[in-house]
């Protein structure tokens, strides 16, 4: 099991996989089958964690070995070519485990049955941790307490020199700096000295937008090279929110040159997002990204603009190389516009790294939110047709012959069932589009997902969604996949929906089940704040009080509201705006004496329609 932008996989392929005598080995004592873990997460997640109880780690390259009932008897990571230290050859383990298999078979069948019931996704981590197996609290109310507790536990994890998390290697939690966005005071202050840090360092490429992956560093310098599409999709919604909440521009500015990357480099011409680039090119990790001083002068062609660039950029060793980070002064050179233009004209004749070119569901759906919200906000037209256009390319071409969501599309043709987060990541889509927009074609496509959704992955005993659905394929075990790292849950995703759908459409069922969800990780999550930022940001949203704005009548005065609402950061809001079609916090709103008016509500309660932008401003 493996992905496209995956390092070590790459090498154990040209290493081994692609060695004729390591092969022929290979299928003389086994069926061999290969796995992207991106387009079946739930091959992945359940061998991930029987290799994680076997070793006590996991990783990528996962080489697992089975009995023909997908029962995991043996596994590890990546295994040299030749023996090292600690560590065997791959071709001596597939002799050690031909001849197992042959000489002591049912000790093997044995410890796989003895795994089974294990591999639960996430059972065992709520029995270990005194979790509510049973749906209930899992020990900790949901309440303002539980949530600053959480912040308590981050604030002991943070790096205060750095920002982030614990040491090295450091990724880039945006679902945890989302969550500390929400809560004020010093936990706000972490999130927006973290995003200072990731936009200044070598995981931001300075010269064409996007975040690499992580750093092996503490202090965000040396990136591990390869850009993920939901990497780049969440970090730009919370630059976004950095930006509405502190008015520091380079937030903005970050924002805008990552999705700007990503409509110029990861865009298909039918709408949908390709999902990652690859690390490496030519074989070499980060050659596309790092430069020398000669080349740097070379590609400016002038010392003054050079010595702007080198003071500016303040480029840091790598291997033989230099890495650029942004740790200059502010506000930037005057010419750092044309700086990076000329650098970046320089990069484009190099060999680019290698496109994983299938388009994902989920991560699609991660990049129609930021996409749609940051259009609104930034009253970005281009941004929202590009929502719209990649909403309509998943709706369309992302379905099967009866209307379910499918998971992957690649080469004119989509295939593979949804999984929870999949429909889950969507509905949140839907409706962040539907609520830019005012179009009621985004909250019907929304509401209908989530209604299958609830259907098809429910677990109507003990609460919360299983990963697959009901009807989906038997493999070992029927997961709950539950952390938010490195992207939100389905379970954390369809709380959020359902809890933001539950207000607009004014329905207690969509509450109820993401009460579910809430109640039974609740405890888990605060914690363990670090693994559940979304979950956490889905209990702050349900314990606050929640405005719910109603926009109705003609523009421009409709659009001066609209425009009010988006003027700062106000996470704890939904809003309804356009025509009333099917959109139930609508009925029955109607303008006043002909302008366009805003009916403000909150627990149960509504004000008196409001016509004027100052008086909205007033009632928010």
């Amino acid at each position: 099991i493996g992905y496209s932008a995956c390092h070590w996989c790459h090498v154990m392929e040209r290493e081994s996989f692609e060695d004729p005598r390591v092969a022929a080995l290979m299928n003389e004592g086994f069926v061999c089958v290969k796995v992207d873990r991106e387009e079946r997460p739930d091959v992945d997640a359940i061998y991930m964690e029987a290799v994680q109880l076997m070793t006590g780690h996991g990783g990528w390259p996962l080489n697992v070995f089975l009995t023909p009932e997908q029962l995991p008897f043996y596994g590890g990571t990546y295994f040299p070519p030749d023996p090292r230290p600690g560590m065997p050859s791959w071709t001596q383990l597939l002799q050690a485990i031909a001849a197992a298999w042959s000489e002591r078979r049912e000790e093997l069948l044995a410890g796989g049955e003895q795994l089974r019931e294990r591999l639960s996704g996430g059972a065992q981590l709520l029995r270990s941790s005194g979790g509510a197996g049973d749906g209930g609290d899992g020990g900790a109310a949901l309440s303002e307490a539980a949530l600053d507790r959480a912040v308590t536990g981050l604030r002991e994890m943070y790096d205060q020199r750095h920002g982030g998390f614990a040491g090295a290697p450091k990724f880039p939690q945006a679902s945890v700096l989302e969550f500390l966005l929400l809560r004020g005071g010093d936990a706000t202050a972490m999130a927006l000295a973290t995003l200072r840090a990731m936009a200044a360092g070598g995981i931001y490429d300075q010269l064409g937008g996007g975040f690499h992956r992580y750093s092996v560093d503490a202090s965000w310098t040396v990136p591990h090279f390869e850009k993920m599409l939901y990497d780049n999709a969440l970090l730009a919604r919370a630059y976004l929110h950095g930006w509405q909440v502190s008015g520091e521009e380079r937030f903005r500015r970050v924002c805008c040159e990552t999705l700007d990357w990503a409509l110029r480099e990861m865009q298909g011409p039918e709408g949908g997002f390709c999902a990652a680039l690859d690390a490496d090119s030519e074989g070499v990790e980060g050659k596309f990204y790092v430069w020398t001083e000669a080349e740097i002068r070379d590609a400016l062609g002038s010392d003054a603009l050079a010595d702007q660039a080198l003071d500016f950029f303040r480029p840091q060793p790598f291997e033989h190389a230099l890495i650029l980070e942004g740790r200059g002064p502010e506000p930037p050179p005057a010419d750092l516009a044309e700086i990076r233009s000329r650098l970046l004209d320089a990069r484009s004749e190099r060999v680019r790294p290698g496109l994983d070119d299938k388009r994902l569901t989920a991560w699609n759906a991660l990049m129609i939110t930021a996409l749609a919200e940051a259009g609104a906000v930034l009253e970005r037209s281009d941004y929202l047709e590009a929502a719209e256009r990649c909403a309509v390319f998943v709706l369309r071409d992302l379905r099967d012959a009866d209307g379910r969501l499918l998971r992957t599309w690649k080469d004119g043709r989509g295939r593979i069932e949804a999984y929870l987060e999949d429909h889950a990541f969507l509905v949140e889509a839907l409706l962040g589009l539907y609520e830019a927009t005012g179009e009621p074609r985004w909250f019907a496509e929304a509401r209908g997902l989530a209604d299958a959704m609830i259907e098809r992955f429910s677990d109507g005993e003990r609460g919360a969604f299983f990963t697959t659905a009901s009807d989906h394929e038997p493999l070992a075990a029927r997961r709950k996949d539950l952390e938010d790292s490195p992207i939100p849950s389905g379970n954390s995703a369809a709380a959020f929906g359902l809890l933001r759908l539950g207000l607009l459409a004014g329905e207690g069922s969509y509450e109820r089940h993401a009460l579910g969800v809430l109640r039974l990780l609740f405890g888990l999550a605060a914690r363990h704040p670090q693994a559940f930022g979304h979950l956490l940001a889905a209990a702050d949203f349900y314990v606050a009080p929640v405005k719910e704005v109603a926009i109705v009548g003609p523009d421009p005065s409709a659009a001066e509201l609209r425009r009010v609402v988006r003027s700062a950061y106000r996470p704890h809001l939904v809003l309804a705006a356009g025509a009333p079609d099917g959109v139930p916090l609508l009925h029955g709103r109607e303008p006043v004496d002909g302008r366009a008016a805003a009916y403000v509500c909150e627990h149960f309660v509504c004000q008196a329609p409001v016509t004027s932008p100052a008086e909205l401003a007033a009632a928010l």
